[in-house]
Parts: structure tokens; C-alpha cells; sequence
């Protein structure tokens, strides 16, 4: 085993507010019923934010696929950049009015090009690297600019094809977001779409992770099915509570096996979704908001949640911690290094951003502060 520290980059200037939006339906009984569950989910969501006075949560991490030194973060208000692998840091929100930002993902063939989710405000986009933005929402409905882009999928063959998960549903765009188009064929009673996963051999299949379970398209999103079996069970169903999938991941070598992280525990299916079954039950963390699979070490797993990073070999049957090191254990995001597999980065809620070069086996805080210049 290969020792090494993890370092603790940076800290973010705290900010105690929070709030959700929530769009206005006709008031039928059922639908009230359904908007109540999934306010219970997304509360439940950021239930860990919630007096947070050390730090914003770290809840996206994007490493430069060709300088591994370019690293970004979104703090569910800013995006920061350092170009020195964590030495200083840039604030990268100005041009993007006052929305805050929840997700951002990298053109992987074209890492200069950056986009943006956020609250309230659809989509930005920076050819630059972050130093000017430009709003890109046309085709977007008022609701979808008015709700949270959770998060951005490329498609490996073309990064101008891009889908991304809201709040109000998946909607995708073939010119790099000059338009968008909504996909919710067969979702009509899904609102909250909080991810999607891609099978990188067959990209025309996609899962989609929303607070009612599972969806799964062959077709580019033509058309959705529900794919729930095992995954909630009917109590869920008849007393309409919402279930949040939080990550929806394909095994890059068994692309028939995906695992679907949610806010209650881990599932996997072996058969592309036909059946779910629970697995992680001896995990004492259940609430799960990020997860890793290893890609380069078949059947390697990780996971990050409330009581910090967990790891299995052999595909969830069995699991260890990383905590060693830890000063926070609510863990919010997980990266693996494009550049070299053994490194790992992690985004806590509340003390910053970790980095590990020994895949999490040893952590080490570097507690200096996280600053706009």
C-alpha cells in the first residue's frame, strides 16, 4: 500500500442561507401531495447545511483532464479556480448575476469551456475558463430557469451533446446549450430529477436518478420507464413519500450492473434495472450524497455521506472507512484524478476540500482559508 497524506486545500467563507423556490401547480389533491414529499426530500437533502458556520459545502469537484494543477469547485453559491493544484483561488462568479451555483461540469475535450447549473437561473456558460459567462437557456421553460440544474452529462462521443437533471425534469442540448429541448417523455409524474447516468459503451442509455426512484431510456431520452423493482418498495408507493436517488453510476466493465445511491441506502442491479436489490446494510452511514466508481479496479466503490468516505472491493458486499485524518466526516463530493488514478480529491461540508494521492487511505488537514482575488 502506497503511503501519502491527504491535503486539506482550502476553506470557504461561510454563508448561512438557504432557501427553496417552489413553482405554482394547479392544487389538485394529488399533485400537492407530491410537491409536499418532494419538499420533504430536498429539505432533506441540504438537512446537513443547515447551521454550517466553518465553511460552505464543497458539493462539486472538477479536475482539468489535461493540468492536473486546474481545479474547480462549486460551493452552492461560487465557483473557485486554482491553477496551482490548491495553492490560491480564484472567485469565478462574476457575469452570473446573483443565481447561486448548485453543479458545473468541464467540456472534456475542450477544458477551457465550463458550465454552470444553478438556482433559480438556468444554465451559464465560460469558453474562457470561468473569466466570463453567458447565459444559455433558450428553449427553456420560465419553471426549468426558475428551478435547480442539479446536473450536467456529456455524451463520450460528442461534448456538445449535453444532458442535464433539474428539478423540473431532464432536458438536453446538442449545440453546447445554444438550444434546449425537454425530455420527460414517460416521467409525467416525476418533478425533481436530481441525476443521471450514462452507459459509456452504449450512450444512448441513460438512467435517470429523481425522488420517485429509477428511470431508464434506450433511446436518448426519446422515452423513459420507470425501472423500480426492488429499488421502493410499495409502502413508499401507496403513501406517495418520495425516495431521492442522489447517484446513478454504470459500471464501466458490466455496463448491465448500475448502482443508485439515495438519501435511505445503496442498490445495485445486475440486469440493467429490471431488478434492484439493497446492499451496504452494514453501513452504519445510510444518507448517501456522493459515490465513486473506481475506474481503473473492477468492483472498487466509493461512497461519501454524513459519516464520511466508505470503500468496498468486491462490489458492495463488504466495506471499510477512510476516515483517518477526517476534521469533518459529512462528506459532500468525491472525485477520482483523470490524470492518475491513485489520486482523489473529497468536498465537505464545513471544512473544505481534501485531496489523497493513496486512494483515501491517509487524510492530512491543511487548514488555510479559501479567498477571492
Amino acid at each position: 500500500m502506497v503511503n501519502g497524506p491527504w491535503l486539506m486545500l482550502k476553506k470557504v467563507a461561510s454563508r448561512p442561507s438557504l432557501s427553496l423556490a417552489i413553482n405554482h401547480y394547479p392544487s389538485t389533491i394529488a399533485l400537492m401531495r407530491h410537491v409536499a414529499a418532494l419538499c420533504c426530500v430536498f429539505s432533506l437533502f441540504l438537512l446537513p447545511l443547515a447551521g454550517c458556520n466553518r465553511g460552505d459545502p464543497i458539493v462539486v469537484i472538477q479536475l482539468n483532464p489535461k493540468n492536473p494543477d486546474i481545479i474547480y469547485v462549486a460551493t452552492n453559491d461560487y465557483i473557485y479556480k486554482t491553477r496551482d493544484g490548491g495553492q490560491t483561488w480564484t472567485n469565478l462568479s462574476r457575469g452570473m448575476s446573483h443565481s447561486r451555483v448548485i453543479s458545473m461540469a468541464l467540456d472534456p475535450v475542450y477544458p477551457a469551456t465550463v458550465y454552470a447549473g444553478t438556482k433559480g437561473d438556468a444554465v451559464f456558460k465560460s469558453h474562457d475558463g470561468g473569466q466570463r459567462w453567458a447565459s444559455m437557456r433558450s428553449g427553456l421553460d420560465d419553471a426549468t430557469i426558475s428551478s435547480v440544474v442539479n446536473q450536467f452529462l456529456f455524451d463520450p462521443t460528442d461534448s456538445n451533446h449535453i444532458f442535464i437533471a433539474t428539478t423540473m425534469g431532464v432536458s438536453e442540448t446538442k449545440d453546447g446549450g445554444e438550444h434546449w429541448v425537454k425530455k420527460m417523455e414517460g416521467m409525467k409524474e416525476v418533478l425533481m430529477v436530481v441525476t443521471l447516468g450514462m452507459d459509456p459503451t452504449r450512450p444512448a442509455i441513460l438512467y435517470a436518478g429523481t425522488s420517485g426512484g429509477v428511470y431508464k431510456t434506450i433511446d436518448e431520452a426519446g422515452h423513459w420507464e420507470k425501472v423500480n423493482n426492488g429499488l421502493v418498495s410499495p409502502d413508499i408507493i401507496k403513501s406517495s413519500r418520495a425516495l431521492s436517488v442522489t447517484s446513478v453510476l454504470v459500471d464501466p466493465f458490466e455496463p448491465d450492473t448500475v448502482y443508485a445511491s439515495t438519501l435511505t441506502g445503496l442498490y445495485k442491479t445486475m440486469d440493467g434495472g429490471k431488478v434492484w436489490v439493497r446492499i451496504g446494510q452494514s453501513l452504519q452511514d445510510q444518507m448517501l450524497f456522493s459515490m465513486i466508481l473506481d475506474r481503473t479496479k473492477k468492483g472498487v466503490i466509493y461512497l461519501g455521506g454524513r459519516e464520511g468516505v466508505h470503500r468496498s472491493e468486491d462490489g458492495g458486499e463488504t466495506w471499510g472507512t477512510l476516515n483517518t485524518g477526517l476534521a469533518t466526516l459529512n462528506i459532500r463530493s468525491l472525485v477520482q484524478s483523470p490524470t492518475d488514478p491513485a489520486v482523489f480529491y473529497a468536498g465537505t461540508n464545513g471544512s473544505g476540500l481534501y485531496r489523497s494521492k493513496n486512494r483515501g487511505e491517509i487524510w492530512e488537514s491543511v487548514p488555510t482559508a479559501l479567498r477571492s482575488q
